[in-house]
């Protein structure tokens, strides 16, 4: 061995400088081949998020109204979750757990954020968006952000450009409340019309979907498709309304609270897209190669829809506030029409997609969430807790019937404290998944269990209610 390296650097120094610098670019060509190889391994990520869809509108959910035929047969192909859970019950506070794998009370949004907010995600945060981009992958976001008040209320503003995005399209800049389907949109009114027609918002997202995908097919790619439906005002297309409002047991107009013919007609728009983009990676080869997942943010409005059999909706720590559909499709990982019962959260999304990525966590961000990787390939497996948390504090009732409380699930069990007037309410969710009967009184022992490791939870994370939301009635 000594021999060979003597007559290697003898070589060198007879052939000068310019061998050695040769010699090191090609281990450096042979290096970065093999760099480009582990990163082509690496899956492309497809995260398509819903906007206050409930957990019973799809038709694999259950739903004999609403017509899903791509999401059923995304369901099919992939694992179902019924017990997967949003980290809060309205739109900033989840979109924070997932871009920092964080409990919403780590991050310090624990409700959504007005346009005029001062409140922001801090850049001191490490996203998955930067973190995937640092292992390699394009980065994109379509269509709501919601973690910053904007410039045009007269704050700074904190898209997702500077959270690890390549590309920011079709995000808002105003404020997004009260609904903006149908272009020119008062959210950006920026953004120019692509589509003929009138064009439509879903549509228009949909599209730049498939584009992206296109742009981006050699991969790998992180796309993060956030729609803005089916937030109200319910607007669907109305030659959708009008089919689905001649259909048994249809209900009247876009505020109607059972079998909506506008939130239909929207969910039917984004089905479509769940198809069209389905069909891309068919066409470019891609289907094998990537991980695509469909969820909500929170529960249904009240208001337009019903949640039922579970109990309320968006703003509550009731079941039909916080627990939500999740398909999930990866092939070879993922068995075909699968179904997981064990209990997630959206904070389990970022060390998640971490482990597709072959990626370590970032020693400065505190991680709440585990990766649910083994349960892809056993619906049955641990999931490496046995706590779920909620910290939704409010200085008065939320508009849709939302109270200050915290909640924790252990197994089947889950506990609600509110925090207005003290009160406590335990239900076993295997036996009651509507939260009909309240065990508190009943079992005082299991209430004050579970209320104590809530407390201590609150403790470790550095939160206390304040007194203020402590009125006892």
């Amino acid at each position: 061995m000594s021999v060979v390296n003597y007559e290697r650097r003898d070589f060198l120094k007879v052939m000068g400088l310019g061998a050695a610098a040769l010699v090191a670019q090609g281990c450096a060509s042979a290096s970065e081949r093999i760099s480009r190889r582990a990163t082509k391994s690496k899956p492309n990520i497809i995260f398509i998020l819903a906007d206050d869809l409930g957990w019973a509108e799809l038709g694999c959910y259950g739903n004999k109204f609403n017509e899903t035929p791509n999401l059923d047969k995304l369901a099919s192909e992939g694992m179902k979750f019924t017990d997967a859970y949003t980290a809060a019950p309205v739109s900033s506070p989840y979109r924070a757990a997932l871009m920092t794998g964080q409990y919403p009370a780590r991050v310090g949004i624990t409700d959504y954020l007005r346009p005029n907010a001062t409140t922001h995600l801090s850049t001191k945060h490490i996203t998955i968006a930067e973190m995937l981009k640092q292992a390699g992958y394009a980065t994109g976001i379509i269509g709501k952000w919601h973690l910053t008040g904007y410039a045009n209320h007269g704050v700074k503003e904190f898209g997702p450009n500077v959270h690890g995005f390549d590309e920011t399209i079709i995000s808002e800049n105003r404020g997004i409340g009260g609904g903006s389907y149908f272009h020119p949109y008062h959210f950006n009114k920026q953004i120019k019309k692509r589509l003929p027609g009138k064009e439509y918002l879903i549509d228009r997202c949909n599209l730049e979907a498939v584009e992206f995908i296109e742009r981006h097919k050699d991969g790998p790619f992180f796309l993060y498709l956030s729609h803005y439906a089916v937030h109200t005002r319910l607007q669907g297309k109305a030659e959708l309304v009008a089919r689905y409002e001649k259909k048994p047991g249809a209900g009247r107009g876009n505020k109607a609270q059972r079998n909506n013919p506008h939130l239909a007609a929207q969910l039917e728009s984004i089905d479509e897209g769940v198809g069209m983009i389905m069909k891309k990676l068919d066409e470019l080869g891609l289907a094998g190669k990537t991980v695509l997942i469909f969820t909500s943010d929170n529960g249904g409005e009240s208001r337009v829809t019903s949640n039922a059999p579970l109990r309320a909706g968006k703003s509550t720590l009731y079941e039909g506030g916080i627990r939500e559909p999740l398909i999930i499709r990866r092939p070879g990982v993922v068995k075909a029409g699968s179904v997981c019962n064990t209990p997630t959260s959206n904070v389990d999304f970022y060390p998640t997609f971490l482990q597709f990525a072959g990626q370590r966590a970032d020693a400065r961000q505190d991680l709440d969430g585990v990766s649910i990787v083994p349960l892809l390939k056993n619906p049955r497996a641990k999931a490496g807790r046995d706590m779920l948390y909620w910290h939704y504090p409010l200085e008065k009732p939320h508009f849709l019937g939302g109270r200050s409380s915290g909640a924790i699930r252990q197994d089947n069990w889950k506990l609600i404290e509110f925090f207005d007037n003290g009160a406590v309410e335990l239900y076993n969710l295997a036996e009651d998944i509507g939260e009909k009967h309240n065990l508190a009184e009943k079992l005082p022992g299991k209430a004050a269990e579970l209320q104590e490791r809530l407390t201590a939870w609150r403790r470790d994370v550095g939160l206390e209610v304040p007194d203020s939301m402590r009125k006892v009635n």
